[in-house]
This record gives structure tokens, sequence and C-alpha cells, in this order.
């Protein structure tokens, strides 16, 4: 995540736009704000009381949040990090997705909400109370809604820093533009206008990606181009040693066995380590407790779509690494920066920067403005789900709980309203 941060800032400093934007490419930029804005408006009647603002009153469809449990996990560090994983493992990467996620979001839905929804808590934390008692509730909710403004912050951070490169917008107005709008829809509609943006979000970044990555293949003559041209790279980076060379591309074509990854020599003990250390540990601690995706699944109407939410975004799941790895595996054998991190040159470039310049090479004005907006819209997704989390957190895990237990529907709707605004003057502070 820092080295995101630093290449952002690395690569602004050394040029003052990295495309040359047009006006027209600012229009799918004005259409998503007004639509983000739109569904905020009419939401609002979902958001008339503190349980509806914060829970959206256990009313939305299955496929709703199904959609919406992959878009919240769909931020900044995804799609810029996967992306940078794809160019320099290439194929192992997809274990994060395949190994580290969907097995344990099966079990979600399977095991575990039947238990969080059953239960009829409002959060993880609360659940936790019940559970472990006070002590585990208030570590838990006080570590969590710390670590949302946080994570906030830095989606709002590399939201502004790309505008700033990209468009050359200041740093300060990227920032404040994102955290006003995202303010107003959540301010209107509650947790019900960040779930339906969410979705809203999920097809505009398919929108943006799904060409990059087309005409990137298509550019490097398909699948067996993009094979043949990694193959060849790691040749001319091992001239004399064709075994390497052999060793490093089949690393980048065959997610198994994952020693680039995993960091073990040993073929078996990298196979052990991504299945039960990744696919197991990490995984299933994430996915089953992160009140961030569970939360989606805790709008759902019925306990039969609470259990559908996760298993429907499995499917989705599978489909995003095609969107950011793909794209990444391209940047590293058509563009020039790209191709000199991966001959071990001495350079300021970082992967980090892979899905950027590749949009950059490959993409006409138009369909760069279209680009541009995904990752807006994937950023303030993240910033969004964040925010919607910590919302629910604050206000009924800590203030409700242990702050004033005995006040009216309305005075925590406006908590809930407050603790919004105070999240995101928060993002900027952190993202300043």
């Amino acid at each position: 995540m820092s080295s995101t941060l630093n290449a952002l800032s690395t690569s602004s400093a050394a040029s003052s736009t990295l495309i040359a934007a047009r006006w027209y490419d600012y229009i799918p930029i004005a259409i998503y704000f007004a639509f983000v804005i739109g569904v905020g408006l009419i939401a609002r009647a979902k958001a008339a009381t503190a349980d509806g603002f914060l829970t959206s009153g256990r009313s939305l469809p299955a496929w709703v949040t199904g959609i919406a449990f992959v878009s919240a996990n769909l931020g900044a560090v995804e799609i810029m990090g996967m992306s940078a994983n794809g160019a320099e493992y290439g194929m192992p990467t997809f274990h994060y997705f395949w190994i580290g996620a969907v097995p344990a979001m099966i079990f979600l839905g399977l095991v575990m909400m039947p238990f969080y929804y059953g239960s009829k808590v409002r959060s993880v934390p609360e659940f936790m109370l019940k559970r472990y008692g006070t002590a585990a509730h208030l570590v838990n909710a006080l570590s969590f809604a710390l670590a949302q403004l946080l994570i906030a912050g830095i989606n709002l951070y590399l939201l502004g820093k790309i505008m700033n490169w990209l468009l050359g917008w200041p740093l300060w107005v990227g920032l404040i533009v994102a955290a006003v709008i995202v303010f107003s829809y959540i301010t209107m509609g509650g947790l019900s206008a960040a779930i339906y943006n969410e979705v809203l979000q999920f097809f505009v970044i398919v929108a943006a990606l799904l060409p990059l990555t087309l005409i990137g293949l298509h550019r490097v003559g398909g699948w067996h181009g993009l094979t043949s041209k990694i193959t060849a790279a790691a040749t001319a980076a091992h001239p004399d040693d064709a075994g390497e060379a052999a060793k490093v591309a089949a690393q980048q074509l065959h997610s198994w066995p994952g020693n680039s990854i995993s960091g073990f020599d040993s073929n078996l003990l990298s196979v052990i380590g991504l299945v039960f250390g990744l696919g197991f540990v990490l995984s299933f601690g994430y996915w089953t407790t992160n009140f961030v995706e569970v939360q989606r699944a805790m709008a759902s109407d019925s306990i039969s779509s609470a259990q559908s939410t996760p298993i429907i975004g499995t499917f989705v799941k599978m489909f995003v690494p095609f969107l950011v790895i793909v794209p990444g595996m391209v940047a590293g054998v058509m563009v020039t920066e790209v191709q000199q991190l991966k001959s071990g040159a001495s350079t300021s470039y970082q992967y980090n920067d892979a899905v950027l310049y590749l949009m950059r090479d490959l993409l006409p004005n138009g369909l760069l403005g279209l680009a541009i907006t995904g990752l807006l819209a994937s950023f303030m997704a993240g910033m969004a789900a964040n925010i919607s989390a910590f919302n629910t957190v604050w206000g009924v895990d800590i203030y409700q709980h242990y702050l004033k237990k005995d006040a009216d529907d309305a005075h925590y709707l406006k908590v809930g309203k407050l603790s919004t605004l105070t999240a995101s003057v928060v993002a900027i502070l952190t993202a300043i």
C-alpha cells in the first residue's frame, strides 16, 4: 500500500499530466457524478429512520447486495495493487482471488451468515458483544472504526493523486470534490445509497477496464501473443541462461506452484502455503469477519438473500482478475517503463503505475475519460464502503451502547449523519 502511495507521488512530480485530456473526456465523469447524487436522492425514503440510514432496514434484494459485496472491496488497492502484481508476477496473482477469496466467501454464505443474520445483530462487533462480551466488543468496535477512517483517507488520497497526475487537478480539489460527493449521497440515502451506488460503480468499473483488457490483448496478438511476448522478455532478461529464462517465464504463465508470491523455493511448500496460508488463514480471517463486506449481506431482505449475497459475489469475484491482472500482464510486455522494471534496470518507475501507463499507451481520448471514470468509481466505492461501515459501528456499537443508550430515533439518525460528516473530514485530513 505504501509503495502505491510513493509511486504516485514520484510519478506526479515527474510530469504535469500523464495524458492530454480533451473536453469530452470530462463528459463521463460529469455523468457519473450526476448519477451517484441522483441515487442518493432516490434512496432518501429508505433513510428516514436511524435503522434505515445505518442498516438499510434489511430491505435489499440479493442481486444488489451480491454485486455491492464485491464492489465494496474493489477499491484503490485492489485496482492498482493487483494490476501491479499482474505486471510483476503474472498468473500466480489469480490466487488472491480464486484461492484467497472465493472459498471463504462461500463459507461465509453457507455457515456464517445464518449466525450473523439470524441473531439480528446490526454489525459484526455487535455479534462479538453477544458472543464474547463487552471487552471484545469494545476493542473490536474501536479498532474497526479507526481502521475505516484511515482506509477511507487512503482511498481518497490515491484518488486525488491520480486526478492530479492524469488531469492536472490540484490535490486539494480532487480530495474535496470526491469527499463532498460521497458525503452527499450517503447523507441523503444512508447505507441504501452507498450499496446501490456500489452496484452502479461496479458496472462503471467494468465498462472502464474491459476495453483496456480487450484492446491490450488485441495489440499483443491475443492470449497466445501475450504468452509468447512474456517468454521472449524472460529470454531477453537472461540471455546466457536458458534454464533460468524458462523458469521465469513459467512462473509468470502458470498459477501453480506460485513460488513468486509464496516466497518458497520448494514447490510443495509453496502449494501448501498458498492453500492453507492464503486460502484458509488469511482469507477466512478477512472475508468472514470484515464488516465492510458483511454489512452488505446484513442489508439483505431475508436470511436466504443474506446467504446468497457472498455466493453471488463469488461469480463476480472470479471475473475481476481478467479486468485487473490481465491488463497488468499486458503492461509488462507493452509499456516501456514496466519493461525496464522487469529487465532489472535501475529506474524510478514502479509496478503500481502499470495500469495508468497502459491507459496512456492504448486508449484514445473518449475512452480515456471512461477509464478515468472507472478509477474514480473504484476509489469512491471503497471510500463510501468504509464510511458507511464506520457510521454503523460508531452509531450502533459505540454511541448507542456506551454513550447514550435511551435516545429517540431522530437523535440516532442525526448522529449517523454527523458521523458521515466527521468521517469525510477525517478522510480529507488523513489524505492531506
